[in-house]
């Protein structure tokens, strides 16, 4: 072409959650592996079972005709109205329904947001990151995403001094970014730290934007305080949605709130570009919209969250007491969404170790990928323990973290799978590492 088509931040956009499948299906398919997937937080194919009145509740929605129509450009206005009241019942922050955006899911959200912000600006974030916003506001500023650390010997803890002195620093930094419960650490902020973050926000005049994804997603005694509580009179975003909790991640359905909004003329001139962006793609998805307030509106759902938040509490107690004894490896319990990441030691990993592959094919199609060039020595286990175990995890070094290790998923619903798949992987690491 006559010249370059790309940006040069497209080289930012990596997604290793997704990208580890294609070599997982490659081992199905050539090997005939069997692949126990552990790469992503999708409930329904880890066996999960969608009660059926809520299953109910969309079924008559579809009969409505006002399901196939075009929703309002911001979201339909009765659930907009539905989520300002709910998020009204609690102290802090107050939101009408102007104050409610939806998106086709938190993807599209997250895109949009980091589209039209000024390349020059930057939205730090916490290390390790979940790739959709790392990547996203890299390529927004042709740049390496910025980022505060997480520390794994402090649970999971984030550096405050570290964000401090960063923002402090670097006047192009106007937003902190905080996704609460944690992914992919699955640790939950307390109130103690959200309110020093909203106060390095206020001396240094920038917003906080908050992914509450997983916000209903507590356990084993965690509380999780949303942005609305602790805001104050900073302008602050918080990202939800219905894919987690309901969960219906096929529905591509989340939503923003915008609190404090016209405390700043430059955050004000966000929120309407972000409203103008929608017109122009008309709306977001409808049908999801009409069953939310339906949905969460039953006093079923209470108790059927509370008996999810039961069930992933206790695998994290079951992968805590297969994992946490392994003399390799920085284990902390989780408290919150449906990950756990866990680090090897400094000095466990090089790149000459391996796991016997007893599959020739396996170990064919692995001979393949570890001639990938600059890889990082957790990316290399990952790929031997895929080979040799067949089990499919996610590198941290490709969440923008300089640790090594691996995610790893709390949502398989079959207990003795749940079970094999980490004593299988337990077994990979004393081997690799022994």
């Amino acid at each position: 072409m006559r010249q370059a088509l790309v940006s040069p931040g497209a080289s930012e956009l990596s997604y290793e959650i997704r990208e580890i499948v294609i070599k997982a299906d490659q081992l199905a398919a050539e090997a005939g592996q069997t692949i126990y997937w552990e790469n992503i937080g999708d409930p329904i194919q880890k066996h999960w079972h969608i009660p059926q009145w809520i299953k109910d509740i969309i079924s008559e929605t579809v009969q409505d005709d006002k399901s196939y129509g075009y929703a309002h450009s911001m979201g339909q206005l009765s659930t907009r109205q539905f989520i300002a009241g709910e998020t009204n019942k609690l102290e802090g922050a107050k939101i009408t329904a102007q104050d409610v955006l939806f998106f086709n899911g938190l993807g599209d959200g997250i895109a949009t947001f980091y589209q039209f912000i000024e390349p020059t600006a930057r939205i730090i974030g916490p290390s390790p990151a979940y790739s959709t916003h790392s990547s996203g506001e890299a390529a927004h500023a042709n740049s390496e995403p910025l980022t505060y650390q997480l520390d794994p010997a402090n649970a999971w803890a984030p550096d405050i001094e570290d964000l401090y002195n960063q923002v402090q620093y670097n006047p192009s930094i106007v937003g902190i970014l905080i996704i609460n419960p944690d992914n992919p650490t699955g640790m939950v902020y307390t109130r103690d730290m959200l309110r020093q973050i909203v106060s390095i926000a206020r001396k240094f005049d920038l917003f906080i934007l908050s992914d509450e994804i997983y916000g209903s997603i507590t356990y084993n005694g965690a509380r999780h305080y949303p942005l609305s509580e602790v805001i104050g009179d900073v302008p602050g975003i918080a990202m939800k949605g219905m894919s987690k909790d309901m969960p219906w991640p096929g529905s591509r359905c989340g939503w923003m709130e915008f609190y404090n909004r016209g405390s700043d003329a430059h955050f004000h001139r966000l929120y309407q570009t972000l409203v103008s962006a929608k017109m122009l793609e008309v709306c977001s998805t409808t049908l999801p919209q009409m069953a939310l307030p339906k949905v969460y509106g039953d006093p079923r759902f209470k108790e059927y969250n509370e008996e999810i938040k039961v069930k992933i509490g206790r695998r994290s107690e079951q992968i805590t007491a297969i994992l946490q004894d392994i003399p390799y490896l920085y284990f902390n319990p989780t408290y919150g969404a449906f990950y756990n990441t866990i680090i090897f030691k400094p000095g466990t990993l090089n790149m000459s170790q391996s796991l016997k592959v007893e599959n020739p094919k396996s170990a064919e199609l692995l001979e393949g990928w570890l001639k990938e060039r600059n890889m990082k020595a957790d990316k290399r286990f990952v790929y031997y323990l895929l080979a040799a175990k067949g089990v499919c995890v996610v590198p941290i070094s490709s969440f923008c973290s300089d640790l090594l290790g691996f995610r790893v998923t709390l949502l398989e619903e079959d207990e003795e799978l749940l079970i094999e798949t980490f004593t299988k992987i337990k077994e990979a690491v004393m081997e690799y590492c022994g």
